[in-house]
């Protein structure tokens, strides 16, 4: 998908019920992200490649601002985060480029990627480092869904509000964090039942 269709569909909010469902995931793979991490399995760098790529579809500028001085922390030059926040590729490694393409491709689908897509992550990473890469995914689309809206509202108490947004969406995202605790029991529960942690759609 190109960069402009990546805009289109970065600028649509998500809503409160795609919100619970994006922290629920993030909250069940975040700790794939932790143990590739731990492993070696996945770099500092290419964690930060990939919350950089997912916030740049989304457009969430309070994670752009966290996530660049992350990325300055682990490394990355300057013109590569300002590539890397323009959607532009080429600064990244080989060996990440079809990770970086898949986060790109899970944050254009909002959290609903092609089985296919998934498969090949795994042929080509291994599993232990795929479940890291969708764990790093997930983990920064918590941040982006509901830094959308803290960004707008905190913008628009600045004069500048953001013209995909609304008082009403902002203050309703915010009010929805009520939620969370029933989201953590939800995530534990689907854990212990051993739930699978992908189940995406095949094209087939």
């Amino acid at each position: 998908m190109d960069h402009k269709n990546r805009q289109s569909i970065g600028k649509k909010l998500y809503s409160i019920k795609e919100s619970y469902w994006i922290f629920y995931n993030g909250i069940r793979t975040m700790k794939y992200m932790f143990h590739a991490k731990k492993n070696n399995e996945i770099s500092p760098k290419f964690i930060e490649r990939i919350m950089l790529a997912v916030t740049e579809v989304n457009k969430c500028e309070i994670c752009s601002y966290a996530h660049t001085k992350k990325a300055l922390e682990s490394g990355m030059s300057n013109n590569e985060i300002r590539n890397m926040l323009a959607g532009i590729i080429d600064d990244v490694p080989d060996d990440e480029v079809e990770g970086i393409m898949f986060a790109q491709h899970y944050a254009d689908t909002r959290g609903n990627p092609t089985n296919e897509s998934w498969e090949r992550i795994v042929e080509i990473y291994g599993i232990s480092k795929a479940k890291g890469i969708l764990g790093s995914i997930r983990t920064i689309m918590i941040g982006n869904a509901y830094g959308i809206a803290w960004s707008s509202f905190l913008n628009r108490i600045r004069g500048n509000p953001d013209e995909r947004s609304s008082l009403i969406y902002e203050i309703s995202m915010i009010l929805s964090s009520f939620l969370i605790p029933f989201c953590f029991i939800h995530a534990l529960i689907s854990d212990l039942l051993k739930k699978p942690i992908v189940n995406f759609k095949s094209l087939k």
